[in-house]
């Protein structure tokens, strides 16, 4: 079953110095594009990070410091990957939770302003453990009898991921072949940040999603305790919940104006 695409989508794979959103960074960045032909593009870069990479994470993806000493940082490249990303829907393994937030980190690190409210986000990893919960190598194995080689290559994770995407799509045909079918069968995440520290609840309300106040609105905690939001600007959250803690605040001071 050949999918059909209203605008290209995006697949990427990251690999990182670590899994900390606030304080790790991007080393290697592999996109490929798939157009609504049917044709692709590829975008694979390694990227110099600015801090050390730990042993720990160069003994899982193989990259060293000195393999990147001489790349671009991400405020170098940014723009060339935000171009190449434009009205693109988005899709990844297991990309909601960790690639899509770290990448728009650095996008707001690099004062770069990227909108994805309007774009679509597949997560193959969604797919898969709704349907056959395993790992990529095994999903790999379980859709396409491969064996994956270069596991925790960027490029190499990325393929894999499209190779197990369109298999899924072949092998669930309820789920159709476009994206707002399969996303109307696995459900679509709507965020208030990447990281989740804020959700939205049954009416559509921003509510926290961490802590003491799990489940309150943040408007209702603002309003009680305006420490509350001095104390999260100065602690170790992302970027991006920050971002969004500043908007609603400042929606709440607009609304009492």
């Amino acid at each position: 079953m050949a999918l059909q695409l209203a605008r290209p989508i995006a697949f990427f794979d990251l690999e990182t110095t670590g899994v900390n959103l606030s304080t790790d960074r991007i080393i290697e960045v592999a996109i490929i594009k798939i157009l609504p032909d049917g044709t692709r593009q590829v975008k694979r870069k390694l990227i110099n990070p600015g801090i050390p990479i730990p042993a720990e994470t160069t003994a899982i993806h193989g990259i060293t410091d000195e393999m990147v000493k001489d790349a671009p940082s991400f405020k170098q490249c940014g723009n060339e990957l935000k171009q190449f990303i434009e009205n693109c829907d988005m899709g990844g393994y297991n990309s909601n939770r960790f690639d899509i937030p770290i990448l728009m980190e650095e996008f707001l690190r690099a004062g770069m302003e990227v909108d994805l409210s309007t774009r679509k986000m597949v997560d193959v990893q969604h797919i898969f453990y709704k349907m056959e919960p395993r790992t990529l190598t095994a999903a790999y194995k379980y859709y396409c009898d491969k064996e994956l080689v270069d596991a925790h290559s960027a490029e190499a994770d990325v393929n894999a991921t499209i190779d197990v995407f369109m298999s899924q799509i072949e092998r669930y045909p309820h789920l159709g072949n476009s994206l707002e079918s399969i996303l109307g069968i696995i459900g679509e995440d709507k965020v208030v940040d990447y990281a989740r520290r804020f959700i939205f609840d049954e009416k559509g309300v921003e509510v926290f999603n961490f802590g003491k106040h799990k489940g309150r609105p943040v408007v209702d905690v603002l309003k009680a305790e305006p420490q509350y939001y001095d104390w999260m600007m100065r602690g170790d959250f992302p970027l991006h919940t920050k971002q969004k803690l500043t908007e609603i605040l400042n929606r709440t001071l607009l609304k009492n104006i």
